[in-house]
């Protein structure tokens, strides 16, 4: 039996407490950047994003030879109302093809040297993807201008099984995870449940998703509108653990709370967890939300296309590495992130020192 998954109650899941990633590992990996031949911060991000990884792995040698990629895939009952190009049929197809290893992100993660792990957490069938881990809540969320998306239990199970993977990962031996989905719709989701957190009207944070016209953008607009005006009051939330849980559960979905799960699994676990677009970037900020401390095992992979991601980004304070203007999902800007970390960490770990050179170093004065 799992250990959150169906058990996890809303008292549990508020009183969870993240690690603190070591601030003396942290110093000695900076000092260490400093004495390379190199100016001060001269690879600034990368070199605070080592230090950062290290920090979380408690070691001054940081590793990312073990790395996973979790794709939390489900269907959005809000495509019902003509929020997307394509039916709710896709998100079948492309599980499908992520548990025979030919989707996008298998290719990209084959040359990254990762391992995909997919979970049906909502996927509208009934019958089991091989090839995809079955820990299915329900097929598909209600479409949440009819209905809340999800109860309070559901919620809760898609959270629990989150954390369970990450305490799975964990014992696997994983060095860091990037998180990824897969659910047509979840970028209206995504935007409904970021613009109740935020208490905004919606506006700002609609994207075009897979490829929306003029017509459906339009139509998308007035659905997260019309959202939030019926589950919103035009207040913030993020202070507020027992409203942005209402608000999970009334917009959905099984994906972004699956995820929220899993970056509060990987707080608990002390794992880095790499947050890829909108929809896991929402899914971290709602785990912030409820585990303070977690946001400190985030590291953001891309700027994105997706309006909401930035603003989402901002409140976690994460800084994204690549720009990129990607929108592709199934954690692809996640995977790419991680050859731009290896190059950093080979760095660090092999190039030539100040002492070696017979040069003297630069002086830190900040």
């Amino acid at each position: 039996m799992s250990d959150f998954r169906d058990s996890l109650s809303l008292e549990e899941l508020l009183s969870l407490k993240a690690g603190v990633p070591d601030g003396k590992i942290y110093n000695s990996i900076k000092k260490r950047w400093d004495g390379i031949s190199k100016p001060i911060d001269g690879l600034g991000d990368f070199e605070e994003v080592i230090c950062r990884i290290g920090a979380i792995q408690g070691r001054e040698l940081p590793s990312l030879d073990n790395r996973y990629v979790v794709i939390m895939c489900a269907d959005n009952g809000i495509v019902d109302e003509g929020v997307s190009q394509t039916g709710k049929e896709v998100t079948y197809q492309v599980a499908r093809m992520l548990g025979e290893g030919t989707s996008t992100a298998n290719t990209l993660a084959k040359k990254a040297a990762a391992k995909v792990m997919a979970v049906d957490m909502g996927i509208d069938c009934r019958d089991e993807i091989p090839g995809v881990l079955p820990l299915k809540v329900a097929e598909g969320t209600g479409d949440f201008l009819k209905e809340n998306a999800m109860t309070k239990k559901q919620g809760l199970m898609a959270i629990g099984s989150g954390i369970d993977r990450a305490k799975t990962l964990k014992g696997m031996g994983a060095d860091i995870v990037v998180s990824g989905e897969m659910g047509i719709g979840n970028t209206t989701t995504a935007a409904a449940l970021l613009s109740l957190l935020t208490g905004d009207d919606g506006s700002s944070f609609v994207g075009r998703g897979a490829g929306l016209d003029d017509n459906g953008l339009m139509r998308k607009k007035e659905v997260i509108l019309e959202a939030v005006k019926k589950y919103g009051d035009g207040k913030p939330s993020l202070d507020d653990k027992d409203r942005a849980f209402k608000y999970l559960c009334e917009v959905g979905g099984f994906d972004i709370a699956g995820l929220c799960g899993l970056f509060i699994g990987c707080g608990i676990y002390e794992l880095p967890v790499v947050i890829d677009g909108v929809i896991t970037a929402v899914a971290a900020l709602l785990a912030k939300c409820f585990v303070p401390g977690t946001e400190k095992y985030m590291i953001a992979a891309h700027k994105g296309r997706e309006k909401g991601l930035s603003k989402a980004l901002e409140l976690l304070r994460q800084r994204p590495f690549i720009g990129g203007n990607m929108a592709l999902g199934e954690g692809t800007g996640g995977i790419m992130l991680l050859p731009l970390l290896d190059l950093a960490l080979d760095f660090y770990k092999s190039a030539s020192t100040f002492e070696a050179g017979g040069i003297r170093e630069y002086t830190r004065f900040s």
